[in-house]
């Protein structure tokens, strides 16, 4: 059976954990006040705000407490889509300033292209909003790599330990699940990825990662595509 799609995580998979969180974390909580004062009444912003007081059950809460609430997210890394939309936003200006680069380990860059010159389509699902994916590969240590995907993918598909999100993803880009691999650090995900019915490798890039019942590689070189 052949793979027609390769579906890739971000962090712990082709780039660097420490560099989320000893690089975008923080930049993204030290500018993050002054962002959201200085941006709070643009439509998109206004409305992400909203979203955010709505998940945290505040619907009357000032500007001030919605910085609170976003800063507190950030310190306990909670995967809140309004949250990694701001985020993103706000990595746009550290990207383009050349703050950073985003980190993407070498054998993944070379088997990601090597696996889109055999005609394999490629795509994203990251809990961080599409905008952030696009800018980590896009202002990447090794250039622009975004003309290799066809596509990405973010938590407004679903959350990435349930399996329905992985259906609509395959739904979404036309291919039959089971010619689908996904690839990711977190065995819980690649747990709801087979559930859907997709081919699973598990990134196990240091001895700290939990493993599961999946393939493993220990780089891209090791994932198989049979």
């Amino acid at each position: 059976m052949t793979v027609s799609a390769i579906v890739t995580d971000i962090e712990g998979t082709t780039s660097s954990i420490d560099f989320v969180h000893e690089v975008l974390f923080p930049y993204a909580r030290k500018h993050l006040p002054a962002f959201v004062r200085e941006a709070a009444a643009d439509e998109a912003v206004e409305k992400l705000l909203d979203d955010a007081r709505a998940e945290a059950g505040e619907e009357d809460a000032d500007v001030e407490r919605v910085i609170d609430i976003l800063l507190s997210w950030i310190d306990e890394d909670r995967k809140a889509t309004p949250l990694k939309s701001l985020q993103g936003r706000i990595w746009q200006h550290g990207y383009a300033s050349g703050a950073f680069t985003g980190h993407v380990y070498d054998d993944a860059v070379r088997n990601l292209r090597k696996w889109r010159d055999a005609g394999i389509d490629l795509y994203v699902y990251s809990s961080g909003s599409v905008t952030a994916q696009k800018l980590l590969f896009g202002y990447s240590d090794a250039g622009d790599l975004t003309p290799l995907f066809c596509g990405y993918f973010d938590t407004k598909v679903g959350h990435k330990r349930e399996s329905g999100s992985y259906s609509r993803i395959a739904e979404s880009i036309a291919v039959p699940v089971a010619d689908i691999l996904f690839l990711s650090d977190v065995v819980e995900e690649l747990d709801a990825a087979a559930t859907a019915g997709m081919r699973t490798c598990q990134l196990v890039r240091n001895d700290t990662v939990t493993t599961g019942t999946h393939r493993i590689a220990h780089d891209f070189y090791g994932v198989m595509l049979d």
